[in-house]
């Protein structure tokens, strides 16, 4: 898939588009019936331009508020966020965040919604082949004048992903974006996400509860801990890609892994 596409034109061909991310002293707590609901604690986390860093966790434990923050969509109770040097305090096209859900437009086709983004910013009219790129990207060219309720669930992932995709993003934040997939449909997706990360260097950051899927793409794994999150634990995940199950190394990790999560392995 991706390796026979076309890079999106916004960047020069080779040249890679990303950012550094700096966590430094974030808390963030909810409202709760007046109360404070403490759900992050302290995070201290740098990402380096380029990487892939997936984040594991119980159950609520904050890591998608976490994607949120790095957003810009909301902004934490304590602490900073920067990329490249810059605080984020407010969303931006070079930051995408996708979601468990595609969240595609039933009414439109696949084309319209990968070119949402585009069209809110006044540029599609000059930029639409933008637009035929990012589905030949993700495999998806002979499906855009489909509606949503055509396509399979990791079709409409795949389109969720092309609508991302065609901002060109800087730094892509995935909060369990294949976890309702079937599981042929999910290996299938793993290996082109991967992909799609070294073809176009984009900074990644992922939120799964998969230990697998997690050192399967990601070049680190962060732990957190119960709510309210701290950082447990992190494992460099050195190995070529693309990476196999049943490799020893990657066999031991998800068995640290596990360990540090309070898990019998």
């Amino acid at each position: 898939m991706a390796s026979q596409a076309a890079a999106l034109r916004a960047v020069p061909e080779g040249a890679p588009h990303n950012v550094a991310v700096d966590i430094r002293g974030v808390s963030h707590a909810f409202k709760l019936r007046g109360a404070d609901l403490p759900v992050l604690d302290s995070i201290d986390l740098s990402v380096a331009a380029g990487e892939f860093v997936a984040l594991l966790g119980p159950s609520g434990c904050g890591k998608s508020t976490l994607l949120r923050l790095i957003s810009g969509l909301d902004q934490p109770t304590a602490g900073s966020i920067a990329a490249d040097g810059e605080v984020i305090d407010s969303p931006d096209p070079s930051r995408i965040l996708v979601f468990q859900d595609p969240t595609l437009f039933p009414w439109t086709t696949v084309w319209r919604n990968v070119a949402t983004g585009l069209d809110a910013r006044g540029v599609l009219e000059r930029q639409r082949g933008r637009v035929d790129d990012a589905l030949k990207l993700v495999g998806l060219s002979n499906f855009a004048s489909a509606h949503p309720h055509q396509l399979s669930g990791g079709m409409a992932q795949r389109a969720a992903l092309a609508r991302a995709l065609v901002n060109d993003p800087a730094l892509l934040l995935l909060d369990e974006p294949l976890g309702k997939l079937d599981s042929l449909t999910r290996l299938t997706l793993q290996a082109e996400l991967v992909a799609l990360w070294r073809e176009k260097r984009f900074t990644a950051i992922l939120v799964t509860h998969d230990v697998e899927e997690a050192l399967l793409l990601a070049s680190r794994v962060i732990v957190f801990s119960e709510r309210p999150a701290h950082i447990k634990a992190e494992f460099k995940v050195d190995l070529p890609y693309p990476r196999h199950r049943d490799n020893p190394q990657l066999v031991a990790l998800r068995r640290q892994i596990l360990g540090t999560l309070g898990l019998e392995t």
